[in-house]
């Protein structure tokens, strides 16, 4: 996780995860990168995120694959939902240790960058 044990789980593109990244960067805080395009968050990944994040919040509902599965009208398990389908979430989840933030959140970030 390197010495800060910041996790920005997001995808290249996103320009929120590309914010993030920045964030840190320019602040001289390490962190890893997880493309969730290339590999998904754990259950135990989400687990731990949804603990500090409300499910409504990690479900990316303007997303192309939430659309597509009309996902507003159909009832679901957000846990399995979010762990088989990465496209669903909001991005960038920046963790360290058990807090988390989700989307573009620059105060969350500091938060966390500044966290004993």
């Amino acid at each position: 996780m390197g010495t800060s044990g910041i996790q920005i789980f997001g995808r290249k593109k996103c320009r929120d995860t590309q914010k993030a990244e920045r964030f840190f960067r320019d602040r001289g805080i390490s962190y890893q990168f997880v493309d969730l395009q290339i590999k998904p968050m754990s259950p135990g990944e989400l687990k731990s995120v949804l603990r500090t994040i409300e499910t409504d919040a990690l479900i990316d509902s303007q997303s192309a694959e939430y659309r597509q599965r009309a996902m507003q009208w159909m009832e679901y398990d957000p846990l399995e939902e979010l762990a088989r389908q990465p496209a669903l979430i909001r991005t960038p989840v920046v963790r360290r240790g058990s807090d988390a933030t989700v989307g573009h959140d620059p105060d969350g970030w500091l938060r966390l960058a500044t966290a004993p």
